[in-house]
């Protein structure tokens, strides 16, 4: 078994494991709890009441976090010469097509989101091996394939997240840092929360939220109450 540290102590010391927090609670803990020398993230993990493996009970969706996730992301657009200014202009960190497609293809994937347009996704579509594996293919359901680029690179540089539900049910999903003040990671979550709420499948049944913990870097989960989050 895995020796606890002496930070891992002192955690585990200021909650109670087996309490159901408040969302405002919940915040309050993580903030106390998080001893990493930089400045940790903030994560959901959202147990759903669906069946992923069944098409009609997939959760997958987009929400534009209202004080962004506090992370630096790098935006790779992928398009024809006639975007590129626009790209830029928005704050795209590489804009380009055929010598990115190439360095992609030598295994270069140091970003974080790539965004493209459809008259190149058949050049995009032969990196799927590459790029599929690490989360970063464009898909048109995620605004990351669209003609409006410029838009598209200000959405994900303003705190736009797509999440998808795992094969698990779990929804794995960063609202912030625990730097952020403690009004803006629940602003956050129940951006996060209401947005995943409209995208319950017909076909599910039962209890759709049925649990949700809060956690940072390294830190333990807080058992978070659902209808905290929910009214």
């Amino acid at each position: 078994m895995a020796k606890i540290t002496k930070n891992q102590k002192e955690a585990l010391a200021k909650f109670d494991k087996n309490t159901i927090y408040s969302l405002s609670d919940a915040a309050d803990v993580v903030k106390k709890i998080t001893y990493t020398k930089f400045d940790s993230s903030v994560d959901l993990d959202i147990r759903l009441g669906v069946d992923p493996r069944k098409a009609n009970q997939m959760v997958r969706g987009v929400v534009t976090l209202p004080h962004g996730t506090g992370k630096t992301v790098r935006v790779l657009v992928l398009c024809t010469p006639d975007k590129e200014e626009e790209a830029k202009a928005a704050g795209a960190d590489y804009v380009g097509l055929d010598e990115y497609v190439d360095k992609i293809k030598g295994g270069w994937t140091d970003v974080d989101v790539v965004i493209t347009m459809p008259s190149v996704m058949p050049k995009v579509g032969a990196l799927g091996r590459i790029l599929g594996p690490r989360g970063l293919m464009p898909n048109p359901k995620a605004g990351t394939v669209t003609m409006d680029i410029g838009k598209a690179v200000q959405d994900v540089k303003g705190g736009k997240i797509d999440f998808k539900v795992d094969k698990y049910g779990i929804v794995h999903a960063s609202i912030g840092k625990v730097s952020f003040e403690k009004d803006k990671l629940i602003d956050n979550a129940r951006e996060l929360i209401q947005t995943i709420i409209r995208l319950k499948p017909a076909a599910a049944k039962g209890t759709y939220m049925r649990t949700i913990f809060m956690s940072s870097t390294m830190s333990p989960g807080i058992a978070v109450e659902p209808k905290s989050v929910t009214t």
